[in-house]
C-alpha cells in the first residue's frame, strides 16, 4: 500500500511544519536534516523512525509511506546521508538502502518490531548511524 500523492503534498505544506515542533522528541518520530541535491537548500523532514541493527551496527529504518519517489530520499542518496534528530539527540545517518518492509522488519530492534512488520507499506529505507 502507498498513501496518495495529494496527501503527501498536504503533509509537506500543512502537517510537516507543525510536526517539526515535536517530532525530534517523541518515540518513533524523528526529523531528517538533509540538503537539496540541486538547490543546496537545507530541509528538515519529519518522519516515522524505528531503531534498527544493520549488519551489527546501530541504525534506523524509515517506512516509505508515500513510496520511494521522495525528494528527501533522493537528497540523502545523492549526499550519502544526512542528520537525524530523534529523542532529543542528533546524529549522522549514512548508507541509505531501500529494501522491502519484510527485510527491514528483520533489522528492527525492541518492542516495535512486531508493529513495523504489520504496517501496510511495501518499502523502507535502512540507514546506518554514525557519530
Amino acid at each position: 500500500m502507498q498513501l496518495p500523492q495529494w496527501l503527501a503534498r498536504f503533509n509537506r505544506y500543512v502537517t510537516n511544519p507543525i510536526q517539526r515542533l515535536w517530532a525530534g522528541w517523541l518515540p518513533t518520530f524523528g526529523i531528517l536534516e538533509h540538503v537539496g541535491r540541486r538547490s543546496g537548500k537545507p530541509y528538515r523532514t519529519p518522519l516515522t523512525v524505528f531503531s534498527a541493527d544493520i549488519d551489527g551496527k546501530p541504525g534506523v529504518a524509515i517506512l516509505l509511506t508515500y513510496g520511494p519517489d521522495r525528494d528527501w530520499l533522493k537528497n540523502i542518496t545523492a549526499a550519502g546521508g544526512g542528520r537525524l534528530r530523534r529523542s532529543g539527540n542528533t546524529f549522522a545517518v549514512t548508507e541509505p538502502r531501500v529494501v522491502s518492509r519484510a527485510e527491514a522488519a528483520s533489522h528492527i530492534v525492541g518492542r516495535w518490531r512486531w508493529i513495523f512488520a504489520r504496517l501496510p507499506f511495501e518499502k523502507a529505507v535502512l540507514l546506518s548511524k554514525t557519530v
